[in-house]
């Protein structure tokens, strides 16, 4: 963050803080998306930190894919820090503004959580992969030192190419209006605020998203394209049964965070498409965040058996 700061204090811009649109300007909706994204932000806090506890607290979810999901809600739990208390300001205040540091800033985390989320996601892929295809060799191929190489990998990655764009966007001049239209500091919604030649920014960007994109989306399909193949060799319904279980939490969550992504970042040169984009990432951003817990708390019996043992330890205390 150092680092940063010095980028920051180099740099040649005029303007000194951005004001954030917001989701709508209708005023009739304001209190009512108030509440609504409260409770979101509530929901998404409480259930990722509650599932985080369960994994620590369990010794039976000490195990490579506990290990992977504790990490998938610890990066949406730092991802709802970043992205919910500036949504919740724009309901409730006349002009939600923010430093052109914070800004930055605030761009940086959330490309570092949601670089680290595509990493950790197709990291998860390759865990099923192994343990359905591979089932003896399981705790030999995911030791607790490649799980801890496959997550800090995840997150040296997702800084990279947080860098990458932030210093990137850094470089560029902003002298002209500083209304962002979006309810945080995003890339595109930023472009299109400089008043500086993009074409790089822009070129830069579609590289480091497409490769995030191509990669994980290849790793995580032959993953399964494994799996599937390994299944339909299956006689039996009950081990059908117990591997389709056991990937249908992380297929779900997959197609929500990649399928949201896509749409929000889908032709997002014109301002008409930004403001499109802007209600689709509200999906990945806020909802996907909220959902996971549940997916992978209500698809699984040791997560259930966990807070069964929890429960009757607290009452019993």
């Amino acid at each position: 963050m150092r680092v940063m700061k010095q980028m920051v204090s180099e740099s040649n811009y005029s303007v000194t803080e951005f004001i954030f649109m917001g989701l709508t300007v209708q005023r009739e909706l304001q209190l009512p998306l108030f509440v609504l994204f409260l409770l979101n932000y509530t929901a998404t806090v409480v259930g990722n930190l509650s599932l985080m506890n369960l994994i620590c607290l369990n010794s039976h979810l000490h195990t490579p894919m506990y290990f992977f999901i504790f990490n998938l809600s610890c990066i949406d739990f730092c991802y709802s820090l970043v992205c919910n208390p500036t949504m919740l300001t724009s309901f409730v205040s006349e002009h939600n503004t923010i430093s052109y540091a914070g800004c930055m800033s605030q761009l940086f985390l959330f490309c570092l959580f949601a670089n680290s989320e595509c990493y950790v996601l197709t990291a998860m892929a390759y865990d099923r992969y192994v343990a359905i295809c591979h089932p003896l060799k399981y705790t030999t191929v995911m030791s607790p030192k490649i799980c801890s190489l496959l997550v800090f990998g995840s997150y040296l990655m997702g800084f990279a190419g947080a860098m990458t764009h932030t210093g990137f966007m850094i470089r560029l001049s902003f002298c002209n209006s500083n209304i962002i239209n979006h309810y945080m500091c995003d890339i595109f919604p930023l472009l299109q605020l400089s008043c500086t030649n993009t074409y790089v920014n822009e070129l830069v960007s579609s590289a480091v998203v497409g490769t995030i994109i191509i990669l994980s989306s290849l790793i995580i399909l032959v993953s399964y394209a494994m799996i599937l193949s390994n299944i339909l060799h299956m006689s039996s319904s009950k081990v059908w049964s117990k591997a389709l279980g056991t990937c249908g939490s992380h297929i779900i969550t997959v197609s929500l965070f990649y399928g949201s992504g896509l749409l929000a970042y889908v032709k997002p040169s014109s301002a008409e498409t930004v403001g499109q984009g802007k209600i689709f990432s509200v999906f990945y951003t806020l909802v996907v965040p909220m959902l996971n817990p549940l997916i992978y708390s209500l698809r699984n019996k040791d997560v259930k058996l966990a807070v069964k043992r929890t429960m009757k330890r607290v009452t019993a205390e």
